[in-house]
């Protein structure tokens, strides 16, 4: 049977799977409960100066039926005293010893960076993640992603922190910014031990159009806030790769945004992360979850044939490229099962308005008919197919070798013929 043990960047849990600092690890009795439920480690919810907090806090959008495909948050750190934090954190190490337990951090000056620091390891802190990604009412005040999105800053407090911490740190990294890699190489030159990615993104996530009103509203008023939940998962997925493929980048990864299941945990691993946090699934369905995360985990690393999650991190990594690199003469062409295929035509209508009328309705048939030669592959018919497994894109023999845009600029490498444009 598998191992799920994990280390990230020295901080150990029975499992990779951690609740993100967020409202479901807000309290010592909700870690606790998340613990009894399965999971392996709890970023705790960001400490520093307590606040008050708005009412209303979040915003769902939803699509196609589905609710919480999306979620705003305009909630800030703790609101609660942060001595009540610190004797839960106790309670919490004494309980469950062997869980990681991570302080989420987020003040200004270098002394209250070092109080803090102090207080959360003497309260029995793993580790610490440093929270520079806070997107709406933190930045405003010089903290969180207004700290994330300057290098310079960035590596200035990791520095400070590194020197006071003997328990490893992290550093939370905002996605509001161009291109993540400066960033986290600034949190290596700072010192840490590790890097957590992504925090929430800047966003306004609709508008009550009976009363004009940004969502969620605050009397007459509302602000922008932290975008989160699966629809970020591509984004979250873009940078955590940027940041584990470069050679430069050498840290280890805690990944973040989107994760729903057990499979979109496995390609956070793929793709480099060595533990996996989660917020938005737990809001919206509860410390459970968790159980079907672990068995899924455990059955497909026995199914691949994974001893350790170790042996998983970062085995994506290689396949993902630039596109300069893709091979121009691999071709495929969308293959119609006509035993599944319920005859909707959506696939139809997808190709003649959105792609390249190659798929035509059959006369006396509810199965449509592709036209190979102008099929181009591009594997919209199989997005919208309503049938699991209905639609297949198939590799044709084309007696093309292998060639690639920039080996076709430098070498002139052929390229197969392209098909007919409309």
């Amino acid at each position: 049977m598998a191992d799920l043990r994990t280390n990230c960047a020295g901080i150990k849990s029975p499992n990779p799977f951690w609740l993100a600092s967020a409202p479901p690890a807000n309290s010592g009795g909700q870690i606790m409960r998340a613990f009894d439920a399965g999971w392996g480690g709890a970023v705790w919810k960001t400490l520093g100066t307590p606040i008050q907090n708005v009412s209303s806090r979040f915003g769902g959008l939803s699509y196609g039926g589905v609710r919480g495909v999306g979620f705003n948050n305009i909630e800030l750190i703790t609101d609660r005293p942060l001595e009540v934090n610190f004797r839960e954190i106790y309670e919490v190490k004494k309980r469950f010893p062997d869980h990681a337990v991570v302080a989420s951090l987020m003040v200004e000056t270098e002394e209250e960076w070092r109080d803090i620091i102090m207080r959360s390891v003497d309260a029995g802190a793993d580790g610490l993640e440093l929270n520079f990604g806070c997107p709406h009412g933190m930045c405003e005040r010089g903290m969180g992603s207004a700290v994330g999105q300057e290098p310079t800053v960035n590596e200035r407090i990791t520095s400070w922190a590194k020197r006071y911490s003997p328990v490893p740190v992290l550093v939370k990294l905002t996605p509001n910014v161009s291109d993540i890699l400066p960033h986290g190489l600034a949190a290596q030159r700072g010192g840490a031990d590790g890097v957590s990615l992504i925090n929430t993104i800047k966003s306004i996530i609709g508008v009550d159009i009976e009363r004009m009103v940004p969502v969620p509203r605050v009397e007459g008023l509302s602000t922008n806030g932290g975008y989160c939940g699966a629809a970020v998962k591509p984004i979250a997925l873009h940078m955590l790769a940027s940041l584990a493929r470069s050679r430069e980048f050498q840290l280890p990864i805690s990944g973040i945004g989107g994760v729903s299941d057990w499979r979109d945990a496995v390609e956070f691993i793929l793709l480099g992360s060595s533990s996996v946090q989660v917020c938005t699934a737990v809001m919206l369905k509860g410390y459970r979850i968790v159980e079907d995360m672990i068995e899924g985990l455990s059955d497909y690393m026995d199914r691949q044939g994974f001893k350790t999650v170790d042996e998983m991190v970062g085995r994506a990594v290689p396949q993902y490229s630039e596109w300069g690199n893709l091979n121009l003469n691999y071709e495929t062409v969308a293959k119609i099962s006509a035993d599944k295929c319920i005859g909707c035509q959506l696939c139809v209508t997808a190709c003649h308005d959105g792609a390249h009328q190659c798929i035509h309705p059959q006369e006396g048939s509810r199965v449509p008919r592709v036209d190979e030669a102008e099929c181009v592959g591009c594997n919209l018919c199989q997005i919208v197919c309503p049938v699991e497994g209905c639609i297949t894109m198939e590799e044709v023999p084309n007696g093309f070798s292998p060639a690639t845009w920039n080996e076709h600029l430098s070498e002139g490498a052929a390229l197969r013929p392209k098909k007919g444009a409309h």
